[in-house]
């Protein structure tokens, strides 16, 4: 499948990353004929960080100075931990001018949700949870699926997701789609970079986390009364988390029915989006409708910025 040649910024808020799987991404999205930018970004290293925080920062400030043209794409070169540490620092004025309403596909997921919660909150822009430089672009074996929704995605206004995993619930809902990695969610509880969306449509994933911190996490956005502002809880993938024999019959599936069972929202499984080969590339702040029957479910997207 072949696509227009795209300018692609490189953003490395995060952690660095691996070398080799940088070089495989830089190669193959140069012989599609793609435009990278900032490609240094994917070079730096600063203890376990992709840079210094005013490094890291500067990468996405460059993106409200005005004598900058825009690029297509600005795409996070790995997640990890680091963003958080940032977002004092960016430019939510600045940002705010140049890419609010504008056709322009911000693209990462894992700790990028903090910059991508960050951004709504602040400046109002909406971005896409959605693949990265290394872990995707650069995988040893590229997933069609994943490049396939990728570009699909940022090229259309709008598009639709089916899912035929059985669902416990019915539910016919539109809302607002928002959310991503649920520790970083979690952590950001409370503080001025989390957004105060009233009637959306929730979406988490996570990696190598228990069953019980996953409860705990969830638990933490039920007291905080954020989940009972939404229409609904849509789980992705959440990978890695193992169970012991102390656990006892504790598992994700009987720790979700206790998360059902108190959290009053519909609860929507099988999203193919998370810390996964194959996954999903979603617009956060989309209109999302979603219909969930318990044969599987249907979430139809559309106002967000696409590419022409």
């Amino acid at each position: 499948m072949t696509h227009q040649p795209r300018s692609i910024d490189l953003v490395a808020p995060s952690g660095y990353p691996d070398s080799e799987a940088v070089e495989r991404a830089t190669e193959r999205l140069r012989a599609q004929g793609h435009r990278l930018e900032n490609v240094s970004a994917a070079h730096r290293r600063h203890q376990r960080f992709g840079g210094t925080d005013g490094e890291r920062a500067a990468d996405l400030n460059r993106l409200a100075d005005p004598s900058r043209s825009l690029p297509d794409i600005v795409l996070a070169v790995r997640g990890g931990y680091g963003a958080t540490r940032i977002l004092h620092g960016l430019d939510y004025e600045g940002l705010q001018r140049r890419l609010q309403d504008r056709p322009i596909a911000i693209v990462g997921h894992s700790d990028f949700t903090a910059i991508q919660l960050a951004l709504y909150a602040r400046a109002g822009v909406k971005s896409f949870g959605g693949p990265m430089l290394t872990a995707d672009f650069g995988a040893e074996e590229l997933s069609a699926f994943t490049m396939e929704h990728f570009w699909n995605t940022i090229t259309k206004s709008s598009f639709k997701v089916t899912s035929h995993v059985p669902q416990v619930q019915s539910i016919d809902v539109t809302g607002m789609l928002w959310g991503g990695n649920l520790a970083i969610i979690a952590s950001l509880i409370g503080t001025q970079y989390m957004p105060p969306v009233e009637g959306g449509i929730l979406f988490i994933e996570d990696v190598n986390e228990h069953p019980y911190r996953v409860e705990r996490m969830i638990y933490q956005m039920h007291q905080s009364g954020i989940l009972a502002r939404q229409q609904a809880l849509v789980l992705g993938e959440f990978t890695g988390g193992k169970v012991s024999e102390y656990d006892n019959g504790y598992s994700f599936e009987t720790m979700l029915e206790q998360v059902r069972s108190v959290i009053r929202i519909p609860v929507v499984t099988g999203l193919k989006f998370g810390h996964v080969p194959d996954l999903l590339t979603l617009p956060f702040g989309a209109t999302a409708h979603l219909v969930a029957r318990p044969h599987g479910f249907e979430m139809k997207l559309s106002d967000y910025p696409h590419l022409a």
